[in-house]
């Protein structure tokens, strides 16, 4: 609930404090029972709060660890819509959990990081040896190390391309495993290099919710035609899309462009429902590309 230690620390927007007090107390005044003052005074404190530009929200793993973050209340923020975590980021972090195989001791490339929900739940789940987010926006970088940071994990300085083979693990207080290396970068797709590409070295690359706009999914396909031609003397890495099927149209779109530039897809059957949703279960689709 809202008055659990960890949102104390981290507190949700104060309009869904609200409106989870008030149903509580609806619920609670249905049973006629005696009246509990401490939820009077909660919802009393929340209403006299001004409702701020950002919030935090606490997502708990399966494992007991739990990913909390900063978040925008606004959908649109910044002129970015980067600043708030979106359906398909959840759903591509569950079938992570699910397969852990996947990114165990792999060095893993995110795309469109935005605030760093997926990135930061396969970092405490999936044992990666490196984990590179990435995103182009300022602002949504910022927020992005600010999140990682709050999590426990040091992301390296600035400007590092080139990855180590050997792991280097930093120990987080209060847990005794190694956490996989952490490195934030800048990365824009359409002038980023085949050499910078390769110097990343991914095993894994995956995206969530970068499949909305048609000069978008370009830029991708082209992003990706330089991965693969970046390691056309090593093994390709394996690439998971997942996105939010808003328009189909738009999702044909993309498929015919993988079609166009040869990069064989096929779709990963999810679950129907989602953990970390429980109101609403998009039509989110995970695809596997094969460069």
């Amino acid at each position: 609930t809202i008055l659990h230690p960890l949102c104390v620390k981290y507190p949700p927007s104060a309009k869904y404090r609200r409106c989870f007090l008030t149903e509580l107390i609806k619920k609670h005044e249905s049973t006629a029972a005696e009246p509990l003052d401490e939820l009077y005074d909660a919802l009393a404190d929340v209403l006299k709060e001004e409702e701020s530009t950002h919030c935090y929200k606490n997502y708990l793993l399966p494992t007991g660890d739990c990913v909390s973050l900063s978040e925008s209340t606004a959908l649109i923020s910044g002129g970015t819509t980067g600043l708030v975590t979106w359906e398909a980021a959840l759903q591509l972090a569950q079938w992570a959990l699910e397969n852990p195989g996947v990114f165990r001791d792999r060095t893993i490339l995110e795309l469109g990081s935005g605030i760093g929900f997926t990135g930061i739940a396969i970092c405490k789940t999936c044992q990666p040896r490196t984990f590179i987010f990435s995103d182009c926006h300022p602002r949504v970088l910022r927020q992005l190390g600010e999140n990682i940071r709050l999590n426990g994990f040091i992301p390296e300085p600035d400007g590092t391309w080139s990855i180590p083979t050997e792991s280097q693990g930093q120990e987080v207080e209060g847990e005794n495993c190694q956490n996989p290396k952490v490195i934030v970068a800048e990365l824009d797709w359409g002038s980023v290099t085949e050499e910078q590409l390769l110097g990343l070295r991914a095993d894994v690359v995956i995206a969530a919710d970068v499949v909305y706009d048609p000069e978008i999914i370009l830029a991708l396909i082209g992003m990706l035609q330089k991965l693969s031609a970046s390691r056309a003397d090593t093994k390709a890495p394996e690439v998971f899309i997942a996105f939010t099927i808003r328009n189909p149209a738009t999702y044909q779109l993309f498929q015919a462009q993988l079609d166009k530039a040869g990069i064989r897809w096929q779709m990963i059957p999810a679950h129907s429902s989602c953990h970390f949703l429980y109101d609403v279960q998009p039509d989110v689709t995970i695809l596997q590309l094969f460069m």
